[in-house]
């Protein structure tokens, strides 16, 4: 059965000065989880030649842009503006799903009150983005992993024949540690296998996690890489069990 497509109202809001517009196309696919991206603004002083490739964008992608001059040196309104518009957009009650384009961490606060409305956030920043911006997210992808994605060639799906393999990828003890916490706490059959889809949604609520920051479009793909789980496929689902 086709999966539902989302028909939430997304708002994009853009920090130009602090976000590259070659991660815009891919952004604007993720985003589509949430719903259609009808609202599109992205903020940042327009003379300056550095978002020559955000005014390029602005024409064909229909963003509407918000000019904020540099009032005091080293500083800018940016940052103001786009909280103040998020938290007008909030308020209207119209928008059901943000995106932020941004490395900020000056955004967490603006983060954590819409979730606190119940609205789903995507943040989209670089690899050293701190911490506390990505864990208060819904979800925080690494534009620059996500972009690697995109690109890399397709390889095909090879049947899982349900063994547990030693030829499992390195990955981040913590990213397994999250992983196996989730597989603990939700429902396993007779043989302790559970449902990825129930384990994906368990770690998605207890932090920012997101595959495609680890270089997978799928959990399915990530979770056949590491070890610790013996993967099989039941009648279209994905099973999984812990194994060490």
């Amino acid at each position: 059965m086709t999966a539902p497509i989302p028909s939430g109202n997304v708002a994009l809001l853009i920090d130009a000065d602090n976000a590259s517009a070659d991660h815009f196309d891919p952004v604007l696919t993720v985003l589509a989880e949430l719903g259609t991206v009808n609202i599109r603004r992205a903020y940042g002083n327009w003379s300056k030649p550095t978002l020559k490739g955000w005014a390029n964008q602005a024409v064909t992608q229909a963003i509407e842009t918000q000019q904020q001059f540099d009032l005091t040196k080293g500083k800018n309104a940016t940052d103001m503006k786009m909280t103040i518009d998020a938290m007008d957009l909030m308020a209207s009650g119209r928008v059901t799903g943000f995106g932020l384009m941004s490395s900020d961490s000056d955004f967490t606060p603006l983060v954590t009150r819409l979730r606190q409305e119940g609205i789903p956030v995507y943040g989209f920043g670089s690899a050293n983005t701190p911490e506390g911006f990505r864990a208060a997210c819904t979800r925080f992808i690494d534009v620059g992993a996500l972009t690697s994605s995109r690109d890399a060639p397709v390889e095909p799906e090879t049947p899982d024949n349900g063994s547990d393999s030693d030829d499992g990828a390195e990955v981040a003890p913590d990213l397994v540690k999250l992983l196996i916490d989730a597989y603990n706490a939700v429902k396993r059959d007779d043989q302790g296998f559970a449902r990825l889809s129930e384990v994906g949604q368990l770690a998605g609520n207890r932090s920012s996690f997101d595959t495609r920051n680890y270089g997978f479009k799928r959990l399915s793909d990530l979770v056949r890489s590491i070890k610790n789980f013996k993967v099989e496929s039941r009648d279209g689902q994905t099973w999984i069990k812990r194994v060490h």
